[in-house]
């Protein structure tokens, strides 16, 4: 899964980006309001982390922005203001929830993969099909209870597949869902992944749907 991180303060959105990277999201990062509502409005990202005091255009303002333009993706907001007023104020702009400074790096990993599993219809924390099981509150897979290493990459294109099960995901969808904006979309890095998932989880879990992309579980109802 691909997040947006936009924090001013140079120490905490590095590490955030290290705590969220080392929690299998791919990140890309923003360091005041102008650049993130820029993102947060050209790129496709399953979530946001958006602190609210921002240089150049303040993070209520960009929330307004991206939810006025029709932008869905969850937003976890980052706050120093403990007023329940000033909170309120990012809810009624969209946010979808928050957390307050200080606070600890695990609950903001936990917070988003709640928000991300939930925005995509998905009420528990495991997801399934068929011996195939995502914790996405651990961040691990298990095959008929057996556990399975994957590694960063793998894990994220398995969970996207699996959080949008039975819908058909084109290649280009999945690339800008699970890689950063730097990454080398042109590559058959794609193609080299899926393979190694097969072989890891079972040749017959996801399905080649030709000339389309790929999918997990069976199609979709019309």
């Amino acid at each position: 899964m691909r997040v947006l991180v936009v924090e001013d303060e140079p120490m905490l959105s590095f590490r955030l980006q290290q705590v969220l990277e080392a929690a299998g999201f791919a990140v890309d990062t923003a360091h005041d309001g102008e650049e993130g509502w820029f993102l947060g409005d050209t790129e496709p990202y399953d979530a946001v982390v958006l602190d609210l005091g921002l240089p150049k255009v303040d993070g209520v303002t960009v929330l307004n922005r991206w939810r006025g333009a029709g932008r869905t993706m969850p937003v976890l907001i980052l706050t120093a203001r403990s007023r329940w007023s000033e909170k309120m104020t990012g809810f009624n702009a969209g946010a979808d929830d928050y957390v307050t400074k200080p606070f600890e790096m695990e609950e903001v990993v936990y917070r988003l993969r709640a928000l991300i599993r939930r925005s995509s219809g998905h009420a528990q924390p495991e997801l399934t099909c068929g011996g195939v099981r995502l914790d996405t509150l651990g961040g691990k897979v298990t095959i008929d209870g057996i556990p399975v290493q994957l590694t960063a990459h793998e894990f994220r294109i398995l969970s996207y597949l699996m959080h949008h099960q039975g819908r058909v995901v084109t290649r280009t969808e999945l690339m800008e869902h699970v890689h950063d904006r730097h990454f080398d979309s042109d590559s058959n890095v794609m193609e080299v992944l899926i393979g190694r998932i097969r072989k890891k989880i079972g040749g017959g879990t996801i399905e080649t749907v030709r000339g389309l992309g790929y999918r997990i579980g069976p199609p979709e109802s019309s």
